[in-house]
């Protein structure tokens, strides 16, 4: 892959709370575009608190020595961010409600928001690309299916539909393979490899090492809040870091490009 090109989020210092709790007390980080990065750890790592704070669903706490900048700018336009990064996270499939139709979920990313509004008229140009984005994700025949009636799998590509109606720079993955069986796994990391070769900046986070695309070249360790290590994704997948990052003995298999963990001994 070319060398990283301009950075779409830098943190410097960064002190982070979520209600009472402290999330990130000292943390600095610096993700560029046209380099595709796995942020992996436990659960409680902070993982989910990243993708909020680069999607300003959490600020971090205003002090001298830190910031955050998005795209290079500590001051951030949400419209402007909504259409240069896309995400597909949990929280937002738990958001939607059963009866939204299809079709709708996905036009609802042309608003940012959680469904369509009475004020909320997509154009024609904005339901072709919806349609089109559905036919490409293979979901051409739900679009009027309501929400509440689709697999796992198939929510799942509805939000990456919703995540794409833009064409963002950067596609962030919280998590999007939990829940998902077998096929439906495999089918949605086929389409990531697909965007990923077509220049789309992918930041998967994730504890899931199996779903971690060959394409990824960069893996971000984090744990309690702190980045424990951060390198070439072949240096770090391997059974000394992930061992020491999960805190049990682990035994790390490769095969075509993807990884397994056992247990070792």
């Amino acid at each position: 892959m070319s060398a990283p090109a301009s950075a779409y989020l830098e943190l410097e210092a960064v002190e982070t709370w979520l209600g009472p709790r402290r999330v990130f007390d000292d943390l600095s980080l610096r993700l560029h575009r046209g380099e595709h990065t796995v942020v992996l750890g436990p659960n409680g790592s902070g993982k989910s608190s990243l993708v909020k704070l680069l999607s300003r669903e959490l600020y971090p706490v205003v002090k001298p020595g830190s910031s955050l900048r998005i795209f290079g700018s500590e001051t951030v336009n949400l419209w402007e961010l909504r259409g240069r990064i896309g995400l597909v996270s949990q929280d937002l499939q738990a958001a939607y409600g059963g009866r939204a139709p299809a079709a709708d979920v996905v036009l609802s990313g042309f608003f940012g928001s959680v469904g369509i509004g009475r004020s909320q008229v997509a154009s024609t140009a904005q339901h072709r690309r919806a349609a089109a984005l559905m036919a490409q994700l293979g979901l051409a025949d739900l679009a009027e299916r309501p929400y509440g009636q689709l697999s796992d799998g198939q929510r799942r590509r509805l939000l990456l539909a919703r995540a794409l109606v833009h064409g963002p720079e950067v596609l962030v993955l919280d998590e999007p393979t939990n829940g998902l069986d077998l096929k439906a796994k495999h089918q949605l990391l086929a389409i990531l490899r697909e965007l990923a070769r077509a220049g789309t900046t992918l930041l998967l986070v994730t504890h899931q090492i199996e779903t971690i695309l060959p394409e990824i070249s960069r893996c971000v360790l984090l744990r309690e809040g702190k980045v424990v290590g951060d390198g070439p994704a072949a240096q770090l997948l391997r059974d000394a870091p992930l061992s020491a990052l999960f805190a049990t003995p682990l035994r790390v298999c490769e095969a075509n490009g993807y990884r397994q963990v056992l247990p070792a001994g």
